[in-house]
């Protein structure tokens, strides 16, 4: 017989060779998550279908709202009560005569000023990004210092402005504008205290706006066939807004009662259906807005993913055909149902926000109430943040890629709230100080060229605000490939593969979330 300790087994772990690891990994546990390509599965059908049964409903009775459209209603002061017939007749044509006022010379400064700036827009944000993809760096720290300077510039200058000129001085007390000067500084103070408290993560920022901007660099389509998009949710809305103009119109000319029973007026009175289309009407159109904002999303996650997965040294092609046609096909009914809870998160918000400035006391449990929508919304948010990427990588459907997100994070021990939120704050800060000094050489030009007065300042004003919203919508995108590219990063890191060196050295960087035990992910990460 042999001895005891043959039998029994080693409490010592045997050497590991190379082809047997010690611990099991990620790949034995989980299914491998990759980027899938065409064709894919029809995911989220019923919120697809919900979302076509409210559009068709919406165009139907609103064909039918134009077809029954009663022209009186335009024309209820020309109506008469006619006591013979007990009802309203319409009364002895008036007439009417159109005034055409003349062109001012504030009406020809401001269509030309902002045409050219919505011209100027374009070639603006290409060498905005062409300067992120090379000079990030110096981009960044140039930009820093106006944070500060330009708004205490602006201030200053109002100040000085308003107390020479004759009107302001007048309007606007010395008391006042005192105030004025110092809650701006007060302002500026905290942007310096939020710049100041986050310096430390200000390189590790430049590198992921760096990475970023080389992404979109090389799918600079994007920035074409986005704003399409956008142009086609106008058109889109163009017809249901005509809709909801001639709804107003179902109805029928009245007489109105007095309390004594006599009739003495006629007034307007629309139709009973007609409050219940223009809230079908307006939940079709959020619910629209909504998803073709989470349509874009998908767009520029599917496009980005294969550049990202792509082997080194070659592009992928057809990627952003091939991102429409599964963003509008197998996986719209994802996209609808991303959108619709987008949409109710940003309906509830505005209703809990619009409740809580209304006067009055506010008892225990409407605090209470009140507190639970907003961890309730956050919760969402926290779901919602990164499903819609990893949707556009996988096919996967909503609620199925908001689990597998949320566990791939978790078991690599990266946060699902936090990618880095100072990138975002940075390019704002960016794209503001060059709106402002744009607005500045506008208003300079205009004092020089034209003969604006107090004018000048509303024109330049809303040359920076036309600038604003484009260069807004362009660190947008740029946000979103910042998001792309972290799910693939993860992607990457939980096979344990690197499919883009340059990316992996910048997010690797990010800090460890602490919410997860070490259990969950028995490697070590990625040192590149």
């Amino acid at each position: 017989m042999g001895s005891s300790d043959e039998s029994k087994p080693s409490l010592l772990p045997e050497p590991s060779s190379p082809t047997q690891p010690l611990l099991p990994s990620s790949s034995d546990l989980y299914q491998p998550i990759s980027y899938t390509h065409s064709p894919r599965p029809i995911r989220d059908l019923p919120a697809l279908l919900l979302f076509l049964l409210l559009s068709l409903s919406t165009f139907a009775l609103g064909f039918l709202a134009l077809a029954r459209r009663n022209p009186d209603s335009t024309r209820v002061s020309r109506f008469v009560y006619d006591p013979s017939l007990s009802s309203c007749v319409l009364a002895s044509k008036l007439a009417t005569a159109n005034l055409i006022s003349s062109s001012s010379a504030l009406l020809k400064g401001l269509i030309s000023t902002l045409v050219l700036t919505f011209l100027f827009a374009a070639p603006i944000s290409l060498l905005l990004l062409w300067l992120l993809k090379n000079y990030a760096k110096q981009v960044v720290y140039a930009a820093i210092p106006f944070f500060i300077l330009t708004p205490a510039f602006l201030n200053i200058y109002w100040f000085v402005a308003c107390t020479v000129g004759d009107e302001c001085r007048h309007a606007f007390p010395l008391a006042y504008r005192i105030l004025v000067l110092v809650f701006v500084f007060l302002l500026i103070g905290v942007i310096l205290w939020i710049i100041v408290a986050n310096w430390h993560r200000v390189e590790l920022t430049i590198h992921i706006v760096r990475v970023a901007a080389a992404a979109l660099a090389e799918n600079l389509a994007l920035l074409v066939v986005l704003p399409v998009l956008g142009i086609g949710l106008l058109v889109y809305f163009a017809p249901i807004v005509v809709f909801l103009v001639f709804s107003t119109w179902n109805g029928e000319v009245v007489p109105k009662a007095r309390k004594g029973g006599e009739y003495y007026s006629c007034v307007w009175r629309q139709d009973g259906w007609v409050p219940a289309y223009f809230a079908l009407a307006i939940i079709t159109m959020i619910w629209s807005a909504a998803t073709m904002v989470e349509a874009q999303v998908y767009v520029i996650s599917g496009t980005v993913a294969q550049w990202y997965f792509e082997k080194e040294g070659s592009k992928p092609s057809k990627s952003l055909r091939s991102s429409l046609r599964n963003a509008f096909g197998p996986s719209f009914g994802t996209v609808c149902f991303s959108g619709m809870v987008m949409g109710a998160i940003r309906f509830v918000r505005a209703v809990v926000d619009s409740a809580k400035h209304e006067d009055g006391v506010q008892g225990f449990v409407n605090l209470i109430l009140k507190c639970c929508s907003t961890f309730l919304l956050s919760a969402i948010d926290f779901v919602n943040k990164f499903t819609v990427n990893f949707a556009a990588i996988t096919g996967e459907g909503y609620c199925s890629s908001a689990r597998m997100t949320y566990e791939l994070l978790r078991r690599n021990l990266l946060s699902a709230v936090f990618v880095e939120t100072v990138s975002t704050r940075v390019l704002f800060g960016v794209i503001f100080v060059i709106s402002a000094l744009y607005a500045i050489v506008v208003c300079a030009i205009l004092k020089a060229v034209s003969a604006l007065g107090v004018e000048t300042y509303f024109v330049a004003a809303l040359a920076w605000l036309l600038l604003m919203v484009v260069l807004g919508y362009f660190v947008h995108v740029l946000d979103n490939v910042i998001d792309t590219v972290y799910v693939c990063y993860a992607i990457d890191r939980d096979k344990g593969d690197v499919s883009k060196q340059e990316v992996h050295e910048v997010y690797v960087q990010l800090p460890v979330s602490r919410n997860h035990g070490s259990t969950l992910n028995n490697r070590s990460p990625l040192t590149v």
